[in-house]
């Protein structure tokens, strides 16, 4: 009996390793894979670099909070009324975003919709526009 237990292990082990290897998908392979298509989170402190670094990053807000106080140079895209999706035809795949909202839920949404439309350099500022706030970085109205 547990001769056939160890059989059946092994064959187990076999096929599992032979799906691997004719998928040709190693687990390297796969990290890679779940890797792409997304956008990178930053620190307010990162984000404030990016933007110094890269004076031609397009910021979007996605909130319907724009008016009460953005990041300087930002642009509106609120993601509720569907202006996000209706600007993303429109917009520069090669460029580098960056995205915020004043609530978490959306940023994110708004920043994989990007990556999602084929947009490679796409970032969110983690903490959204309270973290900006909190770390003493300008503001525009």
């Amino acid at each position: 009996m547990t001769l056939r237990i160890m059989m059946v292990g092994i064959l187990l082990l076999a096929s599992v390793t032979a799906v691997g290897a004719l998928g040709g998908c190693t687990a390297g392979e796969q990290q890679e894979e779940e890797e792409v298509g997304n956008y990178t989170d930053l620190s307010a402190a990162e984000a404030k670099q990016l933007i110094d670094d890269n004076p031609d990053v397009i910021i979007i807000d996605v909130s319907p909070d724009y008016a009460a106080g953005h990041l300087p140079g930002a642009v509106s895209y609120y993601l509720g009324d569907g202006s996000l999706d209706a600007a993303i035809p429109t917009l520069d795949k090669d460029a580098t975003y960056l995205v915020y909202c004043h609530a978490e839920g959306p940023a994110r949404t708004g920043a994989q919709k990007l990556v999602d439309a084929g947009f490679t350099d796409v970032y969110r500022l983690d903490g959204d526009y309270a973290a900006w706030v909190a770390a003493g970085y300008p503001t525009e109205t």
